[in-house]
This record gives structure tokens, sequence and C-alpha cells, in this order.
């Protein structure tokens, strides 16, 4: 009993306010998740390993570093998130109308944007290049383009891209509000269906990642395993094995990647002043990405006849299907007659093949 009770003397005097402060991160992602339904499958898993990892002693670190180099250092986890995220996307709205492509390669404007600040403000070009990725809104591309490029902030990067993503109904609205005038966000855009064929659908991610193996080689795991996906999806001979990639495998390896990021969470390594200012440099990479695709958007109206709601280009950044989501409900509640889904959905996986593509530059421009 007397050493049960100096073993407890131990694990407590082990016991840190920085820990305490992890504690009350943790807290709060799980209370994102559950109170307001943000990502739960993601931020659940974050906070609750959050707290696992900084527990005095906690033994837990041991075994979540194994899966982590199991994992994510030889980023394994993110591509295969991406089968499953290439599984749900349906890219029939870009199809239909593929000048909504433009859309997603302006919403790209916060990467670089925020690389040169995060230059600025002193960080090497390795980590500035791995820091701008948060703004792809895009984890799985912002893990593997930090890990290529040897980040020391690997673990802030990872849970500023992922909280980022879980927060796009509060990050956008206001940034969306600032640069449209209410008259611009009642404009309709009826939606013209047009046919499009099976065989196009299943030439879609064929062309794709050939193009995209041409332009960044770089790119061709993230873009290849997220067209794989789509192709699983398309090809229409193995929709069991495209539902498994959606539901089993997307779940499975959103949980594994929530808990296994908290190892980066340990408050000796989370609670820096670098950490904080990563934070703030993702927010301002969301931010900046947001407006690129809004102002793009108004740039067209100025030599277009058929006026574009300047609100779906924000939906170019890859917080898929989050950011559609969010227009669309702004667009409803301006005008409960205005229906732009089909149009923000088209711009929103535009984003996630322009994120790729943008984290494969990144890799194909600094990984030498």
């Amino acid at each position: 009993m007397g050493e049960f009770f100096q073993s407890l003397l131990g694990n407590v005097t082990n016991l840190t306010w920085q820990m305490v402060v992890m504690w009350c991160v943790g807290g709060l992602l799980i209370y994102l998740a559950i109170k307001k339904d943000m990502e739960p499958s993601l931020l659940l898993p974050m906070g609750f390993g959050a707290i696992l990892v900084n527990l005095p002693l906690s033994g837990a670190v041991e075994t979540l570093t194994v899966l982590f180099n199991a994992g994510i250092a030889n980023e394994l986890f993110p591509l295969l998130l991406f089968i499953g995220i290439g599984a749900m996307i349906d890219f029939g709205p870009v199809l239909n109308n593929p000048k909504l492509m433009l859309f997603g390669a302006a919403a790209q404007f916060g990467i670089f944007f925020t690389l040169s600040m995060a230059r600025l403000v002193g960080f090497d070009l390795m980590d500035a290049a791995s820091i701008a990725v948060i703004g792809a809104a895009d984890g799985p591309t912002s893990i593997v383009v930090a890990n290529a490029l040897g980040s020391k902030y690997l673990g802030a990067i990872m849970v500023a891209a992922y909280s980022y993503m879980a927060l796009v109904p509060i990050v956008q609205p206001p940034v969306i509000k600032l640069l449209t005038t209410k008259k611009e966000r009642l404009m309709r855009m009826p939606y013209e269906q047009k046919n499009v064929t099976k065989t196009t659908r299943i030439l879609f991610p064929i062309v794709v990642t050939m193009l995209v193996g041409i332009i960044a080689p770089d790119a061709v795991a993230l873009i290849g395993f997220l067209m794989f996906g789509n192709l699983l999806r398309e090809c229409g001979v193995l929709n069991s094995l495209s539902e498994t990639a959606q539901k089993v495998l997307a779940n499975l390896i959103t949980l594994f990647l929530g808990m296994t990021i908290a190892v980066r969470m340990q408050a000796n390594e989370f609670l820096r002043p670098d950490t904080l200012l990563i934070m703030g440099l993702g927010l301002i990479a969301f931010i900046f990405d947001t407006a690129g695709g809004v102002m793009f958007a108004k740039l067209l109206n100025l030599f277009s006849k058929k006026k574009i709601n300047p609100m779906i280009g924000a939906c170019g950044i890859s917080a898929f299907p989050m950011s559609s989501r969010v227009v669309h409900k702004m667009g409803l509640k301006e005008d409960p007659q205005n229906f732009l889904l089909m149009h923000t959905v088209g711009v929103n996986v535009s984003g996630q093949i322009a994120s790729v593509i943008a984290g494969g530059l990144i890799l194909s421009f600094f990984l030498k």
C-alpha cells in the first residue's frame, strides 16, 4: 500500500500546468465534436488523445508513437484516407461545368501568401512551405508535405490543418460577408444539367492523374490515391469496394489519424510560441484562401454576361464537403429559393484537386 501511495505521489509531482492546459485543449476539441457536431470523427479522437498523452508518465505515448511511425511518418494513413475521400466525391458538377475548376485554383492563393508571411516572421524555408500548406484546407496533404519537407512543426501543422477544417462554418462566413454585398449574395445561378456519360466519368480520374503526373510529379501519390478512390466509385463493377472505402476505410483511418496526431500534442512540444504562431498563420491561410476565391468570382463578373454568385468562390478550398454546405446555407439564408448546392459542390471538389496539385508543386519547388 505504501508503494502505491508513493507511486501516486510521484505521478502527481510530475503533473505540470502545461499538461492541464492541454487537458483543456483536448476538452475543447471533444466539446466541439459532440456539442457543435464539428467533424466528430476526427476531433473526438484527437481531443481524447490530447488528454491521453498529457497524463503524467503516460504509457500511451510509446504506443501512439509506434502507430505514428507506422502510419504518418511514412505517409500511409493520409494516402489511404485519400482513397476513401475519392470514393465519396462526385465529379459530375465539375464535368458539367468545367470552368468551376478555375475557382479551385484561385482559392489556393492563401498557400503562397502564407508562405511569404511565414518567411517574414522568421521560419526557415522548409518550415514556411510546410506551414503554408495548411491553407490547402486538406489535412492529408498537409501531413504529406510537412513530413516530406522534414518540418519540425509537423504536430502543430497537423492540428492546425484539421482544426481549421472543422471550423470552416465559423471562419468562412464572416470573410464572405465582408467581401460581398447583399445584392451579390442574392444572385441566383440556375443549374443546367448536362448528360455526363459513364465513359467520361471513368476517364476523368485516369486523365487527371496522368496530367498531374506530368505537371507535378511529386503530387502523383496524392492525386493518384484520390483518383483511384473515385475510379472505384465510377467504374460500376466494384460497388462493394467503393462503399467500403467511403465508410469503413475512411472512418477507420480518420479514427487512427485523430488518435495518432495526438502524440504530437504533448505539452512540452505543443505549448510553445512557435506553435501559437503557426495556428495564427494557418488562420491567415484559410482567410486568404476564402478571399482569393471570392475576389476571383467578382473579377470574372466584370467580364462575364452570366453573373456568378461570388460566395461560391469561397468553396475552392479543399474542406469537402463542409465549405460547400456552408455557402449553400448562406445562400438559402439570404434567399430561401436560391439553391447553390450543385455549384458549391462543383467548386469544392475542384478545390480538392487543386489543393493536391498545390501541395505537389510545393514539393517540386523545395524538395531538392
